[in-house]
């Protein structure tokens, strides 16, 4: 059964880091392009960061260049996201997901707030 579980999330004051994590089960994250998304409240579901299976290049949103960085652990099989320098305006429900298996975790809330 394919399952991505996402962990790491909470309430962090602006310019501080977090880093989430998407552990997968069912499934080998090196086989696959990996997807991290965000949705704040009212706004449509946004995609932040991608890598891809082989060579694991990267893309990132334009609000999140340079500050997030998404990256992949073969070994324990799991994707994460370290995010630096958080704004308010990352305070988000974010969420893992493999678009080829069409598989989504079921969210993680981030609140970036003094």
């Amino acid at each position: 059964q394919v399952q991505l579980v996402e962990s790491g999330g909470g309430l962090v004051q602006p310019g501080g880091s977090l880093r989430l994590s998407c552990a997968a089960s069912g499934f080998t994250v090196s086989s696959y392009a990996m997807r991290w998304y965000r949705q704040a409240p009212g706004k449509e579901r946004e995609l932040v960061a991608r890598i891809t299976s082989a060579g694991g290049s990267t893309n990132y949103a334009d609000s999140v260049k340079g500050r997030f960085t998404i990256s992949r652990d073969n070994a324990k099989n799991t994707v994460y996201l370290q995010m630096n320098t958080l704004k308010p305006e990352d305070t988000a429900v974010y969420y893992c997901n493999c678009p080829v298996l069409g598989s989504w975790g079921q969210g993680i809330q981030v609140t970036v707030s003094s």
